[in-house]
């Protein structure tokens, strides 16, 4: 009797044991129901570009070959680990990872078939070296190279109770002795006090992600407020703060030698929490180099290379994150208003010179 009993609980654990091990196999996605589709043997192969033994995160390029295949799937999706997804039906594609760095991400594809998926992941480990894809070095003589900037032009105070006119006359805006100058002056025109010029790059160059860099001594004079700055390029749609704002440098001349960093979003603008400065005394007198390095991951402002704010919310949406599109380059300088402030009686004109502005990705 006791070993009829012996070999009734031996089956018994043997069925147990093939129970698990069937049911710890399954791959199928949460909401398998039993129906059997064929989805099974998903293979994911990651090659990164350039990686060797001694450079086993590739050779800056920021590129992989991603390989993949699955039994009886009709479609797969990507997540690169970086907020960016694709979807395709091929078995391979090639992605190349922007900003500056080496940075590891987990990469996981799924297979589909109808509602079913299987999914496998992989982590990599790569590096991207910046490669320069705008710049202007302002060596022509003359208004700014109409290839690359384009002009706003008015008054109205733009929505900061500003108080001078955009204009694109020379004597608010030209390059010389390789600089581009713009000038602030104190004179009656279209009805304002005071004239500026305010450039851009929209619709002429726009960009996701990389590092800006601009070289530049800003003016002198209580109220005003020079500017290096972006806006997203769907800001005609989008609006503002929607589209996002990323205020590269902004100086304000009443309170000369601390220069600002800050981030406009949908949850906080205006006078908005997300900023950081800097305390750079001789900014009037001395070019540095104002810059940040935007990534899919945060954006870091610096000057001189000495990084002084980081803006990364844990969390990214739209509210917080709307840096995940295309961007454009504003320079210009304002006079008065939310930021500047009173503008002093003795002003008469002051000058922002800009060395370069270069663009790495």
């Amino acid at each position: 009797m006791f070993f009829l009993k012996l070999i009734y609980r031996l089956r018994t654990l043997l069925c147990l044991i093939l129970l698990v091990s069937y049911t710890g196999c399954s791959s199928s996605g949460p909401d398998d129901d039993g129906d059997s589709t064929g989805l099974s043997d998903l293979v994911v192969e990651v090659e990164v570009v350039g990686a060797t033994a001694n450079n086993p995160a590739g050779n800056g390029s920021g590129q992989i070959i991603l390989s993949f295949s699955a039994n009886n799937a009709e479609y797969y999706k990507i997540n690169f680990g970086n907020g960016e997804t694709q979807e395709t039906s091929a078995n391979n594609l090639t992605y190349t990872y922007v900003g500056t760095g080496t940075y590891t991400y987990t990469i996981f594809v799924s297979a589909y078939k109808g509602s079913k998926f299987i999914s496998q992941q992989e982590a990599i480990t790569i590096s991207v070296s910046s490669a320069l894809v705008f710049a202007d070095e302002f060596n022509s003589t003359g208004a700014p190279n109409s290839s690359k900037w384009g002009y706003e032009i008015g008054g109205g105070g733009w929505g900061n109770n500003e108080s001078q006119f955009y204009t694109n006359r020379a004597e608010n805006v030209k390059v010389e002795n390789g600089l581009l100058k713009i000038t602030a002056r104190k004179e009656n025109y279209e009805g304002a006090f005071y004239t500026s010029a305010r450039i851009k790059t929209q619709g002429k160059f726009n960009f996701k992600y990389g590092k800006v860099e601009v070289r530049a001594k800003l003016p002198q004079g209580g109220g005003t407020w020079p500017a290096i700055w972006m806006l997203g390029s769907n800001f005609p749609t989008a609006g503002w703060p929607a589209c996002g704002e990323i205020d590269i440098m902004e100086h304000v001349g009443n309170n000369p030698g601390t220069v600002l960093s800050a981030i406009h979003t949908p949850s906080s603008y205006g006078g908005t929490i997300n900023h950081g400065s800097k305390s750079v005394p001789d900014a009037n007198s001395e070019f540095h180099v104002y810059a940040i390095n935007w990534s899919a991951h945060k954006i870091e402002f610096s000057v001189d290379d000495q990084v002084f704010y980081t803006y990364n919310p844990i969390e990214k949406n739209a509210n917080n994150w709307p840096f995940d599109k295309e961007q454009f380059i504003i320079l210009n300088i304002a006079m008065g208003g939310s930021l500047g402030g009173n503008i002093s009686t003795d002003f008469n004109q002051g000058t922002m010179e800009i060395d370069y502005v270069r663009v790495y990705q």
